[in-house]
């Protein structure tokens, strides 16, 4: 159990936002579902609240109404090995949501997420500032995370 979980603020959706995300993440279940009875104030049977484990993270969500919606000031970072990893989760996640520059993207719930191969971290911590540099210059044309592009970028 963790001590610090996120908490996803919904309009109705935290069930269907449940199921999608454990659908796109390896060892991944809904739990704790929370449903409203009759005292409300949402329709009884309808979830409250619920948790769900995306591969060993855990998070809330709570049917809390329309007055408050996600920004991309928060955003959840998924760390991908392979360029494999970096198309599933890019793909499966912008499933009816926007993209955004630099690996970003707000899925059809408004939630952010960056899909980012953990070998540009490694690149960008370059001690030659020219690879840094040429790698940060490559990433900033891209949209979705290319990591072909950007070793090339890196190689010079």
């Amino acid at each position: 159990m963790h001590k610090i979980v996120p908490c996803l603020w919904f309009d109705g959706q935290a069930e269907e936002a449940l199921d999608f995300y454990a659908s796109i993440f390896r060892n991944s279940r809904v739990f704790d579902v929370m449903r409203y009875g009759d005292a409300g104030p949402g329709p009884k049977g309808s979830v409250l609240a619920a948790s769900v484990e995306l591969d060993g993270n855990e998070f809330m969500a709570l049917n809390g109404g329309p007055m408050f919606k996600p920004t991309p000031a928060i955003s959840f970072f998924v760390k991908c090995e392979t360029q494999a990893d970096v198309d599933h989760y890019w793909d499966r996640l912008l499933e009816g949501g926007s993209p955004m520059q630099c690996g970003w993207l707000s899925d059809k719930y408004g939630i952010s997420w960056q899909i980012v191969p953990t070998a540009l971290g490694q690149m960008l911590r370059d001690k030659d500032p020219a690879k840094a540099n040429r790698v940060m210059q490559a990433m900033m044309k891209m949209v979705k995370l290319d990591l072909d592009a950007l070793q090339r970028a890196y190689e010079g």
